[in-house]
């Protein structure tokens, strides 16, 4: 995994959020950086904030 494709495709995510162009090519780069994000060595920490998050929000039964 190059960590460079994932920056690459995380700064153009943002710039394209940041500037609100919201159409297909903003949806095939979300896709493309979660893909190589999953795959990099930073999967399991984005993991577990994004567990952690979702148990503090989500509401107890």
């Amino acid at each position: 995994m190059n960590v460079s494709a994932v920056v690459f495709f995380g700064v153009a995510l943002a710039t394209l959020v940041r500037r609100r162009q919201a159409n297909g090519l903003t949806a095939c780069v979300a896709a493309v950086f979660g893909l190589l994000l999953a795959s990099s060595s930073a999967a399991p920490a984005v993991h577990d904030i994004l567990a952690a998050a979702l148990t503090a929000l989500a509401p107890t039964r």
